[in-house]
């Protein structure tokens, strides 16, 4: 397995076992997932990008390769529009976070936002590509949609009434859709130029994404069948709110990424599974990458132009 230049990600020291024991990164937050506490606090996680294909209907995974070497926590990855670089939040042993950008061509990398009082999570290149926003984990405990340049300069606050945001997808240039934190987590719309915001659906899960090529969210919803609990993936138009279900959710499973060509693709331990919303298929594993060290794989992401997949693992 190829590695990127060491420069992509500085070498950090290692959690020392006071650190672990007093665990101060693992402040309870509905926004991550339990697998991902337990990577955080024993392994840490790392990213590691592979190409893909798709033709036919049918995903082919190429070797995967890390982006860098360091101990922490790396996570949230979002490729910019051209796939030639990656973004993601990059989490130190003293609970600070911030968003990284990594230049794939080179394996160059630098800290954007570089921030002191407050993280930031949850990367987006924002529709036009100029800028990106984040949740920007703030020193008062409220958590809302900030946006910098690309440099990581120029920050500003994109919706400043609504504090609990724990992801959010931009549906074009003046609509956001977001997952807020509550009792039940509650999908929003915001329509940004005139600042307001309208719930859409209840008890969702916690990610959503873009549906390629449309004007729709996609979000997992939570829905009771007998005794047991289903999540389901839907699309919601946010001009009409109208909801369609595509089919179940990959068991056990909470994040995904869906391909230019329509597929949806989910994973469960060092396996990755895909799913045709079009044809009502069940699920099939596209690949299995224990042989490369990579397990407990949790969020995904696909560039734009479908030739590369990037999975979290734990470390």
């Amino acid at each position: 397995m190829a590695l990127l230049p060491s420069r992509c990600l500085s070498i950090l020291a290692l959690l020392s076992l006071s650190v672990l024991l007093s665990l101060p990164l693992l402040a309870p937050n509905p926004a991550i997932s339990t697998s991902e506490v337990a990577a955080q606090a024993v392994h840490g996680t790392d990213i590691w990008v592979l190409s893909l294909r798709e033709s036919a209907g049918e995903v082919s995974l190429g070797d995967p390769v890390r982006i860098g070497n360091r101990s922490g926590y790396a996570n949230s990855p979002h490729f910019g529009p051209s796939g030639a670089y990656l973004l993601y939040r990059f989490r130190d042993e003293s609970g600070h976070s911030d968003i990284y950008r990594c230049d794939l061509s080179d394996g160059s990398s630098q800290n954007l936002t570089r921030s002191a009082n407050q993280s930031e999570s949850a990367p987006v290149v924002m529709p036009g590509g100029d800028r990106f926003s984040v949740i920007q984990h703030e020193a008062n405990s409220a958590q809302r949609v900030w946006s910098f340049d690309l440099s990581g300069a120029d920050p500003q606050v994109v919706l400043p009434s609504i504090s609990r945001v724990g992801y959010h997808v931009w549906i074009d240039d003046g609509t956001l859709a977001l997952w807020v934190l509550g009792t039940p987590p509650t999908l929003q719309v915001a329509d940004i130029p005139a600042q307001t915001v309208e719930v859409l659906a209840e008890d969702i899960g916690r990610f959503m994404q873009k549906v390629p090529g449309q004007a729709l969210a996609s979000f997992l919803h939570r829905e009771t069948r007998g005794e047991e609990r289903v999540d389901v993936i839907k699309t919601v138009d946010p001009g009409t709110g109208e909801v369609v279900v595509l089919g179940d959710a990959l068991e056990g499973s909470e994040y995904y990424a869906w391909t230019p060509g329509g597929l949806i693709l989910m994973s469960s331990g060092s396996k990755v599974f895909a799913f045709s919303p079009a044809n009502e298929s069940r699920w099939w594993e596209v690949a299995d990458l224990e042989s490369a060290g990579i397990h407990g794989i949790t969020r995904l992401a696909v560039s734009p132009d479908g030739s590369r997949l990037a999975v979290v693992a734990s470390r």
